[in-house]
């Protein structure tokens, strides 16, 4: 499933996906995947997205609908 709310969530910020993958230590290619919903990236991964971008984990990771 697509990862819209990282998206908007970074274009909020006025960063590209090569910008957020430096700030994060991956690749553009990574960021790419993650939004496109192509790969699930590790909870270290999603805790250092979620500190540039202001974000919780909640806001970002979790899918409505998913069991608590």
């Amino acid at each position: 499933m697509k990862n819209l709310r990282l998206k908007s969530a970074r274009a909020a910020k006025d960063l590209s996906q090569e910008a957020l993958a430096q700030l994060v230590g991956v690749s553009r290619q990574t960021i790419n995947a993650i939004e496109k919903g192509d790969y699930n990236p590790t909870i270290k991964l999603c805790i250092a997205i979620c500190r540039v971008l202001g974000k919780t984990l909640d806001e970002l990771f979790w899918e409505d609908g998913d069991p608590a």
